[in-house]
């Protein structure tokens, strides 16, 4: 069983006939995966990459039963992309845009709320189960198909995590990349639950940083599930100064419990592995596994 996305999703790209659309789209097509269209407003009715293009969501939800989507939309607009996905029931929106205001995603987060769709993003890599489906800007080569899930706010580090514990020969059941933002849909906790309650999913990798509860809370909820999957876990930003954003938008010490050092401690109290560098990812696991 997969998570998020699979074979079976049939995916649609907002922002589909602009330049980093058409690039990650071409590339998630050549991989396998079931793209059944696009939507740029003013171009519906065309072709692109050989695929239909639509005016609005809800077109293509009509036309060509599109269940996931994933959001290229610049900044300013890609709030009101989100929203558009939603009301339309799009059941998985994958935001990759950075930079949303947060005044729009605050607005775009209460919106989704009472609405049957999970939210990855903003400002994230995007979600990869391996073989089946890649919906997003990660290297889809580097992922094999095995038995490992990664959750994670980097996505450099997604990558490399994954590659290594691809090398240790355990593969990967489904990645996501949940982003670096304040406000995002998927939460650490909630990419978690679905990989720990997921059959094929044999142990998580948990990629965190600094600022923020959201490792926290992951971790307490690890320990209260009683889950006998192992997780290894890694926190950057370890030598970064309080009080100043490094990186990601959501990446800021804003008090003692947002430190690495806070972060490894509890989630070490909770069960989990944590290493402290990120070489050291893929031979804990196959050590855990082992």
């Amino acid at each position: 069983m997969s998570v998020l996305v699979n074979k079976d999703s049939k995916i649609i790209v907002q922002g589909f006939t602009g330049s980093e659309g058409t690039f990650h789209a071409s590339q998630m097509i050549e991989y396998g995966t079931q793209v059944v269209g696009g939507v740029t407003p003013g171009k519906g009715g065309q072709t692109h990459l050989d695929k239909p293009v639509f005016n609005t969501v809800s077109e293509a939800v009509e036309a060509v039963g599109a269940d996931t989507s994933i959001i290229f939309v610049p900044p300013a607009f890609a709030a009101d992309a989100i929203m558009e996905a939603a009301d339309a029931g799009i059941k998985v929106i994958i935001t990759i845009t950075e930079g949303i205001p947060v005044a729009d995603m605050i607005k775009a987060y209460a919106y989704i709320q009472d609405r049957d769709c999970q939210l990855v993003g903003p400002n994230c890599p995007g979600v990869i189960t391996p073989g089946e489906a890649k919906v997003g800007i990660m290297p889809g080569f580097v992922f094999k198909k095995g038995k490992v899930g990664i959750v994670s706010k980097s996505g450099t580090l997604t990558y490399e995590a994954a590659d290594q514990v691809v090398r240790e020969g355990l593969g990967i059941t489904t990645a996501i990349g949940i982003g670096g933002d304040p406000i995002i849909g998927t939460t650490t906790k909630a990419a978690l639950e679905m990989l720990i309650m997921d059959d094929e999913t044999e142990a998580v990798v948990m990629i965190g940083e600094i600022g923020g509860q959201l490792e926290a809370e992951a971790a307490n909820w690890y320990k209260a599930s009683g889950s006998n999957k192992p997780v290894v876990g890694f926190i950057a930003g370890e030598t970064a100064p309080a009080g100043r954003t490094m990186g990601h938008a959501g990446a800021i010490v804003g008090g003692s419990d947002d430190t690495a050092q806070a972060k490894k401690k509890i989630m070490r109290a909770c069960g989990i592995h944590v290493v402290d560098s990120p070489a050291e990812i893929g031979k804990k696991v196959a050590e855990v596994l082992g």
